[in-house]
């Protein structure tokens, strides 16, 4: 069945075949038919090269109708300029972001005539401050060290990572081809907690293996961690950090199920789950049922890991639970490595509709808090910070450097870079380019080889234009961008610096007795790292 849904993706290009047959036979006895013929000949000649070339998954899936979203493309400029939409209209990412996106996938030409089409003075608009005297890099392979005391193995990340995506979710020529990507361009690719997969190893790429409250690839049959598990795991030299997913942005506090109909061999195996029955990822986790408690995770899988970079990832949710976790942090002396701030932006393949609008805090926010707690809490050197939520240009980065983050992840990004179209349909299993199915007839339009060059080309052009925008500001490096170099247009229609709104606070405020903050001293004061529950319900 699933075969003969398939292939109804090739009706256009078989009524055509069809048509040409026929046309050849009735010109025997009408030769005026020989022009329509001809005509559908010509579009057959080209349904059997879009069927053989590797470079555009649409046209593989799709031969001849796939020519018509081209064609659209090609004339939909004037179209949108005259009757439909702006370059910014599209949701959740517009034209002009999946344009940059794929112009520097490709290598092409990422420049644009004309000026900005940007509302300069609407409120919203953002824009860094640059400099009379701007510097240039030659070397833009941007890195940061991630360990702390207690790491015995620091990982040398890059600025730009591929955020958590499992497989599972992608399809199998996704997650190989961004693997080899990130192979390429030595940078990391994390695995989602759906486990490692046979794909992920193939590449041989850096991975940062995604530790979910299913605890797929480490779990005992009762769905609990298993530490030996784990240990085989962490141990292989191809993963460089091990991230816990407290949250995920898209539907924090949201557990999931992939049903027992969608699990594949390959699937099951990578998770370490049966055939035939549901998969299970509870909202919560079982490992840990406390602050402290998650502290001690943290240092037991440091120790199993041999010594690896370990952290978690969260969307910030109650602000006081953050701070509990700090808490935790100064009593057991057990200091995560690094901390992923997700924003409510973020992207996943199915989420409900009230958790992805109004679940969570956005990115930007929450990793000001982040940053600001750590900062107030003393730590704030011995944890590094990654940021991920809609982080696709090198305007981006530099704005989540400039708030905190140390380096970025992205998700969405990497996908529009294997040829992800944003049709939306990836929970349907009927991805019309083969990177969000399972589909094996659909998938194989996904070129392995050529998608992970373009990944790995999107990732270097980033980083050159990220080091063109540090430039400009006059900085000697990307990690050197603060609030102040940011300004943006007020609801009044004045200036407004970042650092007005998103200032840096003051190192150990929140050790000592003072009474600047007291947003933050409130909830430090209800914080315990006994526990996540409030005072009053305890």
């Amino acid at each position: 069945m699933q075969k003969l849904i398939s292939l109804q993706r090739y009706t256009t290009f078989a009524v055509v075949v069809i048509l040409t047959v026929f046309c050849l036979i009735a010109g025997f006895w009408a030769p005026w038919v020989f022009i329509l013929a001809a005509l559908f000949g010509a579009l057959t000649l080209l349904g059997i090269h879009d069927v053989r070339q590797d470079h555009h998954a649409i046209l593989r899936n799709y031969p001849l109708l796939g020519h018509v979203r081209f064609l659209f493309e090609k004339i939909r400029p004037e179209i949108r300029q005259y009757l439909i939409e702006g370059d910014q209209e599209e949701q959740p990412f517009s034209r002009e972001q999946r344009s940059l996106v794929y112009q520097r996938a490709k290598g092409a030409e990422d420049k644009r005539p004309f000026g900005s089409h940007e509302r300069v003075y609407d409120a919203g608009y953002n824009w860094l401050t640059h400099s009379v005297q701007p510097t240039h890099f030659e070397n833009t392979d941007f890195r940061l060290t991630v360990g702390g005391d207690n790491c015995k193995k620091p990982y040398d990340a890059s600025l730009y990572n591929i955020s958590a995506m499992s497989f599972g979710s992608l399809s199998a020529n996704a997650i190989a081809a961004l693997n080899k990507g990130a192979k390429l361009g030595n940078f990391a690719h994390d695995t989602g907690e759906g486990g490692i997969s046979r794909y992920h190893r193939e590449g041989g790429g850096d991975l940062i293996y995604e530790v979910g409250s299913g605890y797929f690839g480490c779990h005992n049959h009762d769905g609990t961690f298993n530490a030996d598990k784990f240990k085989t795991q962490a141990s292989d030299d191809q993963v460089k950090m091990i991230e816990i997913k407290l949250s995920q942005g898209a539907k924090p506090g949201h557990g999931g199920m992939l049903p027992a109909a969608k699990i594949t061999p390959e699937i099951a195996e990578a998770r370490d789950i049966p055939m035939g029955v549901d998969c299970v990822s509870p909202a919560g986790h079982s490992a840990f049922d406390g602050p402290l408690s998650l502290m001690q995770f943290v240092g037991q899988l440091r120790e199993l890991s041999g010594g690896k970079p370990v952290g978690f990832k969260l969307c910030i949710g109650h602000r006081r639970e953050f701070m509990c976790m700090v808490k935790a942090m100064l009593e057991t002396g057990i200091i995560p490595d690094f901390i992923v701030v997700d924003g409510t932006e973020g992207g996943t393949g199915a989420a409900p509709l009230e958790f992805a609008n109004h679940v969570g805090m956005p990115m930007i926010d929450g990793l000001t808090f982040v940053h600001n707690t750590l900062r107030g809490a003393g730590i704030r050197d011995q944890v590094k910070i990654g940021a991920a939520g809609k982080i696709i240009s090198a305007f981006d980065i530099a704005r989540a450097l400039s708030l905190g983050a140390d380096w970025c992840n992205s998700a969405r990004g990497y996908m529009f870079a294997i040829g992800c179209i944003q049709a939306q349909a990836c929970h349907t299993n009927h991805c019309p380019v083969g990177v969000t199915t399972q589909d094996p007839i659909r998938q194989q339009a996904l070129n392995v080889n050529d998608k992970s060059h373009r990944v790995a080309r999107f990732h270097a052009n980033t980083l050159r234009a990220l080091g063109e925008m540090a430039g400009a500001a006059g900085l000697s490096d990307p990690c050197g961008f603060l609030p102040y170099h940011f300004m943006a247009r007020a609801g009044d229609g004045q200036m407004t610096e970042a650092a007005d709104v998103y200032a840096y606070l003051r190192e150990g405020f929140l050790l000592d007795d003072g009474d600047d903050n007291p947003i933050y001293r409130e909830r430090w004061a209800r914080a315990t790292a006994d526990s996540f529950a409030p005072p009053e319900a305890r």
